[in-house]
């Protein structure tokens, strides 16, 4: 999926790194490496450059907390769509 990502962008391709555990490991290094892949490292998991974090982060809490939590599936994307369109 790289390598298609790479070829469409062209020259001025980055790839974001989000430094995740398993972004690490030598097989992942030696095909970025061997792609000549320009990287943009960043902190694992951070808000301030994921902001979608944050949008789940206010929903869970508005969700958790609700005076009866969510017991299954169902009604929890039910709480998560209220929670949203508010």
């Amino acid at each position: 999926m790289f390598v298609f990502f790479r070829g469409a962008i062209g020259d001025k391709f980055v790839f974001m790194d989000d430094n995740a555990t398993c972004h690490r490991t030598l097989a992942v290094q030696d095909c970025l490496d061997s792609e000549g892949s320009q990287r943009l490292v960043w902190p694992v998991r951070s808000p301030d450059l994921n902001p979608i974090e944050n949008v789940w982060d206010v929903l869970g809490r508005q969700v958790a907390g609700r005076n009866y939590p969510p017991t299954n599936k169902k009604i929890l994307i039910r709480a998560l769509t209220e929670e949203w369109d508010k």
